[in-house]
């Protein structure tokens, strides 16, 4: 797996964790991040919104696979996290804007690591589930007026 190079989804998903993770904010301290990482519909959610798209679930598996056998990320009991060196690599990039992150990450991923390949498994109730989970959030709320009724 390590000879097919990255592609676009895995620099994709890694900066959809950074950014749902919170450590693509400036100077934010790991120690102020949640430490359990984020869950699945938090990185889908982060992705859709870079690139208007909902990764799918073999992208996901596939890219999860790559950055944690590259020692990158990690994944516990579905919570996503940067590693260390994953931290080290976002916070070492070339800076530009949030629509380049994909594209500069994945010339920073090719010319610094290799990818790996872990066993990680996404199922497929797992992935409906997260999509579903990201889906609620979009739907409104009904506004209700000041007296506790519908408006």
């Amino acid at each position: 797996m390590g000879d097919e190079g990255w592609r676009l989804s895995d620099a994709w998903i890694f900066v959809s964790l950074v950014i749902a993770g919170g450590a693509g904010r400036h100077r934010r301290a790991a120690s102020t991040r949640r430490p359990e990482g984020v869950r699945l519909a938090d990185v889908l959610s982060t992705a859709d919104h870079l690139r208007r798209a909902i990764p799918a679930r073999q992208e996901v598996e596939l890219a999860v696979r790559r950055l944690s056998g590259a020692g990158l990320i990690s994944v516990t009991d579905g919570w996503f996290q940067l590693t260390p060196a994953g931290e080290n690599l976002w916070r070492t990039r070339p800076h530009g804007g949030l629509a380049a992150a994909v594209e500069t990450m994945r010339g920073v991923l090719s010319r610094r690591h290799v990818p790996g390949d872990d066993d990680w498994v996404l199922g497929e109730e797992d992935h409906a589930r997260a999509v579903q989970e990201y889906s609620a959030r979009l739907i409104p709320t009904p506004r209700r007026s000041p007296e506790g009724g519908p408006r």
